[in-house]
């Protein structure tokens, strides 16, 4: 199966990431969102990552410009049924995903392969909201998209293997490294780092150490660039907690119960870094913990 078209559904923060390696690849690059506002903020700060790109001479500034003349916006969802790839980079949740599937299957090609770039959610139970689960897979792309080399290959139980092949391709032609999962709940990625940033959340809960106490000791102590609670503030506290439920759901396990601090926080919307206030805040010049 040849790829060379690709429909991006969601401009946020990951969906943007994905249209710029896709561009910058060589393929067309359709995306689409609900909001044209957001369609033209992922324009800009695709624009500004490349130039910062460019700039650093990581690429050619012809490079630069062709990938950016090969992304387009609609806000249409059914526009993008004549790509062949569809990565659908929505919010992490189920009933959005299923809803945007069953909205797009009308009007696509018999040979699209669709994909979701969910980071826990089964790609079986997805897959089988739609006319071709044989074609459909787990697409998951770390964050920052430009920055991580990881994409993780979900199938589904009934993915084929020329679908498989396919989308292998498309992550040697990205650049990326690609790492096969199984389609269990969170996969692997986020199976050991969401219990890890709970378990921080914990340490904070149960008054082990303040905010910067645990990502000190994690960054010095354990060599990581950045501590759990900095990260999950980056992540975003809500897409943390419903990785959380989806594990403790899917696994029936006590060990992946969510914090009750983190279930606090999102209540109070204070969900990271995107909304100004999370385990930091962020409203001046230099983060403050918040606890």
């Amino acid at each position: 199966m040849a790829v060379q078209s690709v429909g991006i559904v969601g401009a946020g923060q990951m969906g943007n990431g994905i249209a710029h390696v896709f561009a910058l690849a060589g393929y067309d690059v359709l995306m689409t969102d609900i909001s044209q506002d957001a369609l033209d903020k992922a324009l800009s700060l695709i624009d500004r990552n490349l130039e910062r790109q460019a700039s650093k001479n990581r690429i050619a500034e012809d490079d630069r410009r062709a990938a950016m003349g090969r992304i387009r916006t609609t806000l249409r969802l059914a526009d993008l049924g004549q790509t062949d790839l569809v990565i659908e980079a929505a919010t992490e949740r189920e009933t959005v995903k299923q809803a945007i599937f069953e909205d797009l299957v009308p009007h696509l090609k018999p040979d699209t392969i669709l994909t979701s770039n969910t980071s826990s959610i089964s790609i079986t139970r997805l897959a089988s909201r739609t006319d071709r689960p044989e074609k459909f897979m787990g697409f998951h792309f770390m964050n920052p998209v430009p920055v991580m080399q990881l994409v993780e290959l979900i199938r589904g139980i009934a993915t084929d293997q020329p679908t498989y092949d396919t989308l292998l391709a498309v992550v040697e032609k990205l650049g990326k490294t690609a790492a096969t999962a199984e389609d269990f709940p969170a996969f692997i990625v986020n199976r050991i780092l969401m219990p890890m940033i709970n378990e921080a959340v914990y340490t904070l809960y149960e008054g082990v150490g303040n905010v910067r106490s645990i990502d000190e000791s994690l960054k010095l102590g354990a060599n990581h660039p950045m501590g759990p609670l900095e990260l999950a503030d980056f992540i975003g506290l809500d897409t943390c907690l419903a990785i959380m439920n989806v594990l403790h759901d899917g696994l029936a396990d006590t060990k992946y119960r969510p914090c009750p601090l983190l279930t606090k926080y999102v209540e109070a919307g204070w969900l990271g870094r995107k909304t100004g206030r999370g385990f930091y805040d962020y409203r001046g010049g230099t983060p403050v913990p918040t606890r």
